[in-house]
């Protein structure tokens, strides 16, 4: 049998804040709406076009899940890498409904930010003070992308 690889490695943009939920034996997931675009300009017309894919992203690693509640925000810029997954749910009439979606799992995943808050933005995706450590040279409160971030 060949070998195989399910990988996906995405750059974008959140559009909304995360969404993080506890199960019943403690552990915790969050959902992301990842945005990214591609962008050319149209042969015929000249004009510039741009379309938008968005993706479902399910983060299962407990570590990642903190980062991602502390400091991502509505249209930070993140890289994510994980895997392709097809869930089978019910929806509220008994119908069964099919999803796919990107999953980091433990030992399976990586989520980084990318960029950072601009002077004065309170937005930017790393929100303004959430009573963190500080620190750094920069003055704000998430790591520094070159940091190393204990787990």
């Amino acid at each position: 049998m060949a070998a195989s690889l399910n990988k996906v490695q995405l750059i974008g943009n959140l559009g909304r804040d995360p969404e993080v939920r506890s199960f019943q034996n403690g552990g915790k997931v969050c959902n992301l709406r990842l945005a990214t675009s591609k962008t050319w300009k149209d042969r015929n017309t000249g004009e510039k076009r741009e379309r938008t894919e968005w993706h479902t992203v399910a983060i299962f690693n407990e570590a990642l899940v903190r980062i991602a509640e502390q400091y991502l925000r509505k249209g930070a810029t993140v890289y994510i890498e994980g895997s392709l997954e097809n869930r089978k749910w019910q929806d509220q009439n008994g119908n069964d409904r099919y999803s796919t979606e990107i999953t980091l799992r433990p030992y399976d995943g990586d989520l980084k930010m990318i960029g950072g808050r601009r002077d004065g933005d309170q937005g930017g995706g790393y929100g303004g003070d959430r009573g963190g450590q500080g620190g750094g040279s920069q003055g704000h409160d998430r790591p520094d992308i070159d940091d190393e971030i204990p787990f």
